[in-house]
């Protein structure tokens, strides 16, 4: 389990934060390979065009008769061997885009934060709730949280535009939502900021965890000493008891039609 520095909403250290079972740690280099690449080729737009001989303005005369004249043949002067003709095998407009199957983004977004959380690089703070845009605001909290002259990427729960009109100004802090957080973010930065909201972890020191949904219940507790059944076998017994159950009740269904015939027989004899 990896553990993070806990801050409060003023960057106060508060504690030791337990980070959720996403961290775990394993960084696949090969995933986050093939993520980056597909990232920057994404950014390109495609936009780059020349001109081959047929799109080159003018040259529509021949530049001299073909024979007589002692110099190599030329049809136009807007071929590719003259300075201003078109371009062979030049840049055409098209598109980069690349897709990545959906369990690879996920690994190489894991991976990511593992690579940061192993480096001691990822805070979690409590909240970031700015009532209105300020750049001094956002410095002085990066200056107390000791990341001043780092790139930082800050991630909050949910969109808050005022926390990211703060940075704007700020040249090395981004803030982006967690769930939007691409695994080339996450490494361009030096340090990573996570609102706690963001994240399902719980604090280590200085709070209580919060206990889970499936352990707040109505139930009793067990008496010491006795086995909890487990739910595979209570269905297997129920299932048994129900085929036992119906396999009686067709048996009787059986010997009263039989007896009924039998009677009916003798009536009529």
């Amino acid at each position: 389990m990896l553990e993070a520095q806990l801050y409060t909403a003023g960057a106060e250290p508060k504690g030791t934060y337990a980070l959720p079972n996403e961290f775990d740690g394993q960084v696949h280099e090969t995933a986050l390979y093939y993520a980056v690449r597909a990232y920057l080729a994404n950014q390109r737009h495609g936009t780059h065009s020349t001109k081959t001989r047929s799109e080159v303005s003018g040259g529509g005369r021949k530049p001299w008769r073909q024979k007589g004249t002692g110099r190599a043949r030329q049809g136009t002067i807007r071929a590719a061997q003259w300075t201003g003709g078109g371009i062979v095998f030049g840049p055409r407009p098209r598109s980069y885009r690349t897709d990545l199957p959906r369990k690879l983004k996920r690994l190489a977004r894991q991976s990511a934060l593992n690579a940061r959380a192993n480096e001691g690089a990822v805070f979690v703070i409590e909240s970031l709730a700015f009532e209105q845009p300020k750049t001094k605001q956002m410095a002085e909290l990066v200056g107390k949280l000791g990341l001043e002259g780092r790139k930082v990427l800050v991630l909050t729960a949910e969109a808050r535009p005022p926390v990211y009109l703060s940075s704007r100004n700020l040249r090395d802090v981004h803030v982006i939502p967690y769930a939007d957080a691409s695994p080339y973010e996450l490494l361009w930065s030096d340090a990573v900021v996570i609102e706690e909201g963001a994240i399902g972890g719980h604090e280590i020191k200085g709070a209580i965890a919060k206990p889970s949904r499936r352990t707040t219940g109505t139930r009793k507790a067990a008496k010491p000493g006795t086995k909890k059944k487990s739910a595979g076998r209570a269905m297997t017994k129920k299932r048994s008891t129900a085929k036992k159950a119906s396999k009686t009740t067709k048996k009787t269904a059986r010997t009263k039609a039989a007896t009924s015939g039998k009677r009916k027989g003798g009536g009529n004899a």
